[in-house]
């Protein structure tokens, strides 16, 4: 692979402002990506894809470069000719990697690899917690697979068309993509592809979402014709599996504490021909409070650390804090118990996060079945991603009496 100067200098940029500046790499990423028209998917996907690189691996680079935070554009620099060298690639002859060290490069990766929170790139703290949860074994495999690229899955759109049609409408694309076992919506890009300019998306005959998303729609056993609300409704991706389960039959009432999150669901439901959404912003208590007791489903998507998400979202091991998530813990329990009374009697819910912490997860759950005794437990489900290769995920599915 040869280095372009202009892409370079694109992605030395995009750093800078995470690092930095505390912007959003996604954010970031897609300023990037319109700075030049001249460029083709092949340049793009090489700052994209260098930039969240160096971030998944910052700790890593940095100490291999010897350089500490606020980083300067020079430690910037000596972090990408790290990331270079380490995958084999050739340094042009650019001021910036003069006197670049590769030899010490590849010593100190070989040296600093044998400590985990390193090799892994985490910080200590959170390498700490996720350990005392999760224990040595299955965090060290855990680790790994969470700083692995996350595949491109598609969720068919079943209100359209179906998996066979779509494969074959992006098969005639060059877009190849494989069923996954157990994922009966699901697609699996082969090659990563610009699927958000294709013919297929605008009709709406598909969604971007990972594999251990679709399971929670699913989980919640919704049918045609019931009542549902989503509760943390976001920007829709599990509404939208509901309402295609549900067959455009019924009700479900999406609902968020943010305004502008479910007016980009109801674009995306549009293009869906999802018809039988409802928008409701959770502004004060009275929205909920109109609900209690009415619906036969109730999805609690709950707001949580999002540790299980770090393959798609890896500028989060360093915008997270220790007491954001001692936070969050508080609100998730306020949320079960507040949203639970809006289940009817014999009605379900299912309470699910992006999280792989059982302190977020099945304890949250038991706390709330010991003081909730309308409440009983039918099963549950944990997903790490050194086994699905997804995302890690969990849900609880429970009844009200």
């Amino acid at each position: 692979m040869r280095l372009h100067r202009n892409l370079c200098f694109a992605t030395v940029d995009g750093l800078l402002q995470i690092f930095n500046e505390g912007m959003y790499a996604d954010k970031v990423v897609q300023q990037l990506l319109k700075r030049d028209k001249r460029w083709g998917s092949r340049d793009r996907g090489f700052v994209a894809e260098t930039t969240y690189d160096i971030v998944r691996w910052k700790r890593l680079y940095a100490e291999i470069a010897d350089v500490k935070e606020p980083f300067s554009r020079d430690d910037v620099w000596r972090m990408f000719a790290v990331w270079a060298t380490l995958r084999g690639i050739k340094l042009p002859d650019w001021k910036y990697f003069e006197g670049t060290p590769l030899r010490k490069i590849k010593g100190r990766f070989d040296e600093l690899s044998k400590v985990r929170k390193i090799k892994e790139s985490i910080p200590d703290w959170m390498d700490e917690l996720i350990v005392s949860e999760l224990g040595e074994a299955v965090w060290n495999k855990e680790a790994t697979a969470l700083n692995e690229q996350a595949d491109v899955i598609l969720r068919t759109n079943t209100l359209k068309t179906t998996k066979e049609k779509l494969q074959t409408e992006l098969f005639d694309l060059d877009i190849e993509t494989e069923s996954i076992k157990g994922y009966p919506d699901a697609l699996k890009l082969k090659e990563r592809a610009n699927v958000f300019t294709t013919d297929a998306f605008q009709k709406g005959w598909f969604e971007v979402q990972d594999a251990s998303s679709q399971l929670v729609a699913e989980f919640l056993e919704v049918k045609p014709g019931m009542k549902v609300v989503d509760t943390c409704a976001g920007a829709g991706g599990k509404t939208l599996h509901m309402a295609a389960l549900m067959e455009n039959k019924g009700q479900i009432i999406a609902m968020d504490i943010y305004k502008n999150k479910l007016k980009e669901l109801k674009r995306r439901a549009k293009r869906a021909g999802a018809h039988n959404i409802e928008f409701r912003v959770i502004d004060s208590t009275k929205p909920i409070k109109k609900l209690y007791d009415k619906a036969d489903r109730v999805l609690i998507d709950a707001p949580c650390s999002g540790l299980g998400v770090l393959r798609r979202n890896p500028d989060a091991k360093w915008k997270l804090q220790p007491e954001f998530i001692e936070k969050i813990k508080k609100t998730q329990q306020d949320i079960l118990v507040q949203y639970s009374r809006m289940v009817k009697p014999g009605g379900k819910l299912v309470y699910a996060t992006c999280s792989i912490l059982p302190s977020e997860n099945e304890n949250q759950v038991k706390a709330f079945l010991e003081t909730n005794k309308e409440f009983t437990f039918i099963k549950e489900k944990k997903v790490l991603s050194h086994k699905s290769g997804f995302d890690g995920f969990y849900m609880a599915l429970l009844e009200r009496k």
